[in-house]
């Protein structure tokens, strides 16, 4: 696959999504980005913006399969991993036979996640990391390409198992849906009371998708722009670095912890991506900014004090924008 061959493949994927998913231009780019960085993606939105319906309408148009897990708190571990059963053989023996889970598909939709125990969570970001699941002392690989898009509802928070902040880190991006517009709105409403059916075409494959991962890897950055997404991360933390304290005084009043090292690794791919996305085979200062805001979003913890006056982390992220600069090469 070329870079022209991905760019033009990837206008006609935005193509057939735009025949489900109405508006959630900005949505469906984070969520795409994500998938060609092989990262993972955590969004949050109330009931019925679309979520399952994007993941679902991405999995037709890139031809892969598809899995939906309702988290609730009765789930354990092996209803997402799979569970060996005993069986009866034709020679009267009883063995053991692994019947796969739900998470031995392309894409796996985990829905409000943070409605599972922390031991169900933790099997799926075991899965997230490592692509593969353990089952009775035996590992079984998941499919490639892996990708799961896990949701949380932010109205309805009682009975809730929060998602711990370093198993947070381990989704590429943080991803808020908003409400349409009035005219997406009044779109969305006439196609959902009609009889018509979106035909989604499938335009990638498995194949695709894996080479085109490993050419947003392959996307050269310079010097100095690794420097300053490193730089913006480094910015996000109050405490003390080897080499000096780089941390605006807004963040030292305000945050209690940073950003990871993930987060730099991060917006270097999520930059990748978009360059390639927009049809360009370099990295540009605009990339790691346009990337900030759903790769920070869920690193930056406030204090007692950011949280008491209301600070708002995404207000925090587009301060950093205007004070952290790139230093030319």
């Amino acid at each position: 696959m070329t870079h022209s061959q991905f760019t033009s493949q990837t206008t006609a994927l935005k193509t057939e999504i735009a025949k489900a998913i109405v508006g959630q231009h900005q949505v469906v780019d984070h969520v795409l980005q994500a998938i060609f960085a092989g990262g993972h993606c955590l969004m949050v939105g109330v009931p019925g913006l679309a979520k399952t319906l994007l993941v679902s309408t991405l999995s037709k148009a890139l031809h892969l399969s598809f899995k939906r897990v309702q988290f609730t708190p009765d789930l354990m571990p092996t209803d997402i991993t799979g569970s060996e059963i005993i069986q009866e053989g034709e020679d009267g023996r009883r063995h053991f036979t692994f019947i796969k889970g739900p998470l031995f598909a392309n894409f796996v939709l985990a829905d409000e996640i943070n409605r599972t125990p922390p031991k169900t969570q933790a099997a799926l970001l075991e899965a997230m990391q490592e692509h593969r699941v353990t089952v009775a002392n035996k590992t079984y690989d998941l499919e490639e390409p892996f990708f799961v898009l896990a949701t949380q509802n932010p109205v309805e928070q009682e009975g809730t198992y929060t998602l711990p902040e370093a198993q947070q880190d381990r989704f590429m991006y943080f991803i808020t849906v908003d409400y349409p517009e009035r005219a997406e709105e009044l779109e969305v409403i006439a196609r959902t009371t009609s009889r018509a059916k979106p035909d989604v075409k499938p335009i990638f494959n498995a194949a695709d998708l894996i080479a085109a991962q490993a050419m947003v890897r392959d996307v050269p950055i310079a010097s100095h722009l690794l420097a300053f997404a490193l730089d913006f991360v480094r910015a996000t933390r109050r405490q003390r670095g080897a080499e000096g304290d780089l941390a605006p005084d807004f963040v030292k009043q305000y945050v209690e912890w940073g950003a990871g090292p993930r987060a730099a690794q991060y917006l270097v791919l999520g930059a990748k991506a978009r360059a390639l996305m927009a049809g360009r085979t370099h990295v540009t200062a605009e990339d790691i900014r346009a990337v900030a805001h759903p790769v920070l979003s869920h690193r930056i913890i406030l204090n007692f004090a950011g949280t008491a006056a209301g600070i708002k982390v995404g207000d925090l992220i587009n301060k950093l924008l205007q004070t952290v600069k790139v230093t030319e090469a």
